[in-house]
């Protein structure tokens, strides 16, 4: 039977452990929720190239309409961009942070959410993520681009629509070294 003290002693642990508990398990549902946001967005992005595309094509004598495209890749592009920088974040706090607390709560040396770092040690990482920096930029960034260009050699491009497309150029162009920046390529996360 166990005394007093000992139930007041481990209670703190008890209750220390599940309120990280409980924390994993909010910041793991917001990450998930965050990870399938971010995967639609893809799929948003090519919907909008298409649909912009589609009406390009049909409305012969308005190029102007080529400057909708920067707008929408920069706007899905950024919002990709921000949930993938919060899903790492998130990634980076569970095993840096919370995983150490859930080892000290328990008083063993044995690790706690190694997932979150085992994955990362693949010897394709690096590989992976050039190829997924390609690919966030070939979405959103090379179509706005492209579409811009297009608009400046189009026939009949207004002096007005012209400073709004060197605006668009610049945001696209800033959104795109933001994320090249902000690119992990290293071996290991």
């Amino acid at each position: 039977m166990m005394s007093g003290t000992q139930v007041d002693q481990t209670m703190p642990d008890d209750s220390a452990r599940a309120v990280l508990l409980a924390e994993y398990e909010a910041l793991k549902a917001e990450q998930t929720s965050r990870i399938v946001l971010r995967d639609r967005l893809m799929y948003a992005a090519l919907a909008a190239l298409a649909a912009t595309l589609a009406l390009v094509v049909q409305a012969t004598g308005r190029p102007y309409l080529l400057l909708l495209l920067p707008l929408v890749c920069v706007v899905l592009g950024w919002t990709y961009f921000v949930n993938d920088q919060k899903i790492s974040a998130i990634g980076r706090y569970l095993g840096r942070h919370l995983a150490p607390s859930l080892v000290a709560s328990t008083h063993r040396a044995e690790q706690v959410l190694t997932w979150e770092s085992v994955h990362r040690c693949d010897p394709l990482r690096r590989l992976d993520k050039s190829m997924q920096l390609a690919v966030d930029l070939l979405m959103f960034a090379v179509p706005a681009l492209l579409s811009v260009v297009l608009y400046w050699t189009a026939d009949g491009v207004r002096a007005d629509l012209l400073v709004v497309s060197i605006a668009e150029a610049l945001v696209t162009l800033g959104f795109a070294a933001r994320v090249i920046v902000a690119a992990d390529l290293s071996a290991r996360a």
